[in-house]
């Protein structure tokens, strides 16, 4: 998964975030004949809300030899639904690192950095989309900040100590993150370029918690360049920094360079910051990428 070797296991379907890899071996052990290989969009959001088309995606299998081919395969029963989250939950938590002699498992565990960042479809202010009046259009942000480009390179502006071009202060912000109503104007995000910088070889621990600020709010496939990290849990509410800890895999966690962000729920992951450079985590769905769920690793 991810360029990183996973314990095998044995399931009729699989889950993939947009810019997650795996690597598949299908046994071909059934009767000689024709079968579907079924794909289906998966979505946390509601269907109703988005109106999203619910097209599946079909190709056939099939075996050689001598046989009466059907004149159509049976679709595969064993696809979850659009909406089924318990099954991508289900198929997320099953996969473990190989944590072999030859492919060890270096989870950090001596943690010197930790961080809490929300992930969340929100409103931004626009006071040039309608004829110089303000309006509000639909924005993404990590911690209510909405991710603006820089005007020259940050990388540039850092060794050359240039200042305006971006700041460091890349604060937390707590409230329940999965209610149904919120105060006025907390959809509201703001713009902003902020860097997170870390000392090289620290041991960095991230809560990433999925919101329902916006209707319409979804999973959020989140990539980093430069890094793999170890996924050590995951859950479907607000995170609980003295009970979830203690159910973290720090064992055998799969090792990846994108992960989902639960739709109100939440993931944390661990790496060692030890690649140096300034480093580029968005949200792999390309929009929600231009709309500012962004931020850079220094």
């Amino acid at each position: 998964m991810d360029g990183h070797y996973t314990k095998p296991i044995a399931t009729s379907y699989i889950m993939i975030s947009p810019g997650q890899t795996k690597d598949i071996l299908l046994t071909a052990n059934q009767s000689l004949g024709h079968y579907y290989m079924a794909s289906r969009q998966f979505s946390s959001e509601d269907s109703a809300i988005t109106g999203f088309d619910h097209v599946n995606a079909t190709a056939i299998l099939q075996y050689s030899g001598n046989y009466t081919a059907p004149s159509s395969p049976s679709f595969p029963s064993t696809l979850p639904m659009y909406l089924d989250f318990y099954a991508a939950l289900k198929f997320t938590k099953s996969i473990r690192s190989l944590a072999s002699r030859d492919h060890p498992v270096n989870v950090p565990l001596n943690i010197t950095t930790r961080m809490f960042i929300t992930a969340s479809m929100n409103s931004a202010i626009c006071k040039t989309c309608s004829e110089g009046m303000e309006a509000e259009i639909i924005a993404t942000s990590l911690n209510n900040i909405s991710w603006t480009n820089p005007r020259i390179d940050v990388l540039q502006a850092y060794y050359k100590n240039i200042s305006g071009v971006y700041t460091t202060d890349f604060p937390p912000s707590f409230f329940n993150f999965t209610a149904d109503e919120f105060p006025d104007n907390m959809s509201l995000t703001v713009l902003g370029t902020k860097v997170k910088v870390l000392d090289y070889n620290e041991s960095v621990e991230i809560v990433y918690q999925g919101t329902n600020l916006l209707t319409g709010s979804m999973n959020h496939p989140v990539h980093l360049h430069g890094y793999s990290f170890y996924v050590v849990g995951t859950g479907v509410t607000n995170f609980n920094n003295e009970t979830d800890p203690k159910e973290f895999n720090l064992v055998d966690p799969p090792e990846v360079t994108t992960f989902a962000v639960p739709r109100s729920g939440w993931v944390a992951l661990r790496f060692v910051a030890k690649n140096p450079g300034v480093w580029f985590w968005h949200c792999h769905y390309d929009r929600h990428m231009s709309w500012g769920m962004n931020s850079l690793y220094s």
